[in-house]
């Protein structure tokens, strides 16, 4: 049901994207299974950033004029939507950056670096894209601290006990995903930062893949940082958002220098200015705040209980439809899962599959998924993977399932 009462038009909602509704006429449509990667976008987004670049453009903070101030209030504006749509206390929590990976960096830079030292460490999980892997690698290189790994069962589901012990008094911070972009695990968020909390652990929260799909609210999670990318919750692309709390951002030095971000400069000495602006050297994504706060906007209009359970229904249909397929495999089967299909075929490689549903107008994505440490703990070499999104239907799980049959044929 939407926010009105009325039951989920999925037709109405995929006309609100130009490039769906325009594929959707041709020959042989396009069914788009591949936004877990990326998302499309709506007429709204599209037209936010039009609007802004035709009419209100002009670079923020630094000018008197009419049409800076403008900027400005639309740029303020978007981080008031933002600081909305995850429900942090403040605008000045939430930090515009360019992306999930950014933000990540950003915290391991800012914050984890100085406080990592011999005896020391950082806790991740298995199934970690490796934009939550690597910015850790790097802020540990040469201080002596280690990585833990926290373990998975085969269906994907985190060892809860097994984060709790390598969780400890010495653990600077634990970072891990809400939504498994292969698996489509939903971690109990709430639970494990509660858990970190009790041992004085810092902790992140990836929602890149979680945002898209259900409502993210960072005072009932409790976590400490959060971040998220707006090209995957259909907005643009080199736009995301770090949320942190006030009185842990206030205590980190800057991620990088430069305009904007600074009360005095002189070659003896620069005095910075506080938060948000601390964190946002240089000119910024200002278009992209604007087209990011718009999609952010719109689902709400759509309503994110309203997304998650659509999506919910077509991944049921999804796993009714093939699982009768010979030799089909499906990857990450946690309860609650979101709407995330990886897979294998028995005897066909994961970008044969992509290439061949390619040939039929489908499009998904096949490989590793920037997950390399959980493909090595599956011992597979990558899978296929159908992501949903709003816009998709049951007709096209239904157009995916007869192209798979057809391969399998081939392949026979």
């Amino acid at each position: 049901m939407s926010d009105n009462g009325t039951a989920y038009d999925v037709a109405k909602v995929r006309a609100d994207f130009p490039l769906i509704e325009n594929l959707a006429k041709g020959a042989k449509p396009l069914v788009y299974l591949d936004s877990a990667a990326s998302t499309q976008k709506p007429r709204i987004v599209v037209e936010a950033l039009s609007d802004f670049y035709l009419k209100d453009y002009a670079n923020i903070h630094r000018g008197v004029h009419f049409l800076s101030q403008k900027a400005t209030d639309a740029y303020e504006k978007a981080r008031e939507t933002a600081r909305r749509f995850v429900n942090a206390r403040e605008a000045a929590e939430c930090i515009f950056v360019r992306n999930a990976t950014e933000g990540v960096n950003l915290v391991a830079s800012s914050y984890a670096k100085s406080r990592l030292k011999p005896g020391a460490n950082i806790v991740l999980t298995t199934m970690e894209h490796h934009a939550n892997i690597v910015p850790w690698q790097m802020a540990l290189e040469g201080t002596g601290a280690e990585l833990r790994v926290v373990p998975i069962d085969s269906r994907g589901v985190l060892d809860v006990e097994a984060f709790g012990k390598l969780v400890d008094e010495n653990t600077v911070i634990a970072a891990f995903s809400y939504v498994s972009n292969v698996l489509g695990t939903v971690n109990p968020v709430k639970k494990l930062t509660a858990i970190a909390h009790d041992k004085g652990a810092k902790v992140l929260v990836d929602a890149a893949q979680a945002a898209p799909h259900r409502k993210i609210d960072v005072a009932d999670i409790g976590c400490d940082f959060l971040v998220l990318s707006g090209h995957k919750i259909y907005g643009p692309t080199g736009i995301g958002l770090l949320y942190a709390k006030r009185e842990i951002l206030e205590k980190m030095p800057p991620y990088q220098g430069g305009g904007d971000m600074i009360l005095t400069v002189s070659f003896e000495k620069t005095t910075y200015k506080g938060i948000p602006d601390r964190f946002e050297a240089g000119t910024p994504h200002i278009a992209g705040a604007v087209g990011m706060a718009a999609a952010m906007d719109y689902m709400e209009r759509i309503g994110l209980a309203n997304i998650e359970a659509h999506e919910a229904a077509l991944l049921s249909r999804c796993r009714e439809k093939l699982a009768p397929i010979p030799g089909l495999k499906e990857i990450g089967t946690a309860p609650g899962k979101a709407a995330v299909f990886s897979f294998t075929l028995e005897g066909v490689h994961p970008h044969d599959i992509g290439t061949f549903l390619d040939a039929d107008n489908i499009a998904i994505r096949a490989g590793h998924h920037c997950a390399e440490p959980l493909m090595k703990f599956l011992k597979i070499p990558g899978t296929a993977r159908a992501s949903f999104g709003m816009y998709n239907t049951a007709e096209e799980v239904d157009k995916l399932a007869t192209a798979l049959e057809k391969i399998v044929k081939f392949f026979a």
